[in-house]
């Protein structure tokens, strides 16, 4: 079984709100069930799995200004901020240092629920103390 982690970060690329969702799952999922609990910003910077018009208006709507490139398969060019684009690094440095922690990088656990405490446990111990 394979999971993917998706997960709501402040602009210094510490996690806020990690959710997992099936491997397989669309980004539209993970995307769709972080979005009520988004604070209140100015900018959401995400990558080209989370392009969807929906996910667009929702962040419109709440006064977000998305900047997320594009899919290739799009008829219509998308633009977006390049330089602020690059800031996104600092969200995969985090997905990187929660992988340090063997536990989160095999997925020891099989319980959904365990395994997003296991993230919780590394973020809190990475970040905060």
């Amino acid at each position: 079984m394979n999971t993917k982690l998706h997960a709501v970060c402040d602009s210094e690329g510490r996690p806020l709100n990690p959710f997992v969702t099936a491997g397989e799952v669309s980004d539209y999922i993970g995307a769709r069930a972080l979005l009520g609990s988004l604070p209140y910003v100015d900018w959401l910077l995400g990558d080209r799995g989370y392009d969807a018009d929906w996910f667009r208006e929702a962040l419109k709507g709440r006064g977000i200004r998305a900047c997320i490139p594009g899919r290739r398969q799009r008829k219509t060019v998308i633009r977006y901020d390049k330089r602020r684009y690059k800031r996104r690094n600092r969200i995969e440095i985090m997905f990187g240092r929660l992988k340090d922690w063997r536990r989160v990088a095999t997925r020891y656990d099989r319980c959904p629920k365990v395994f997003l405490s296991a993230i919780a446990l590394a973020a809190l111990v990475i970040y905060r103390l």
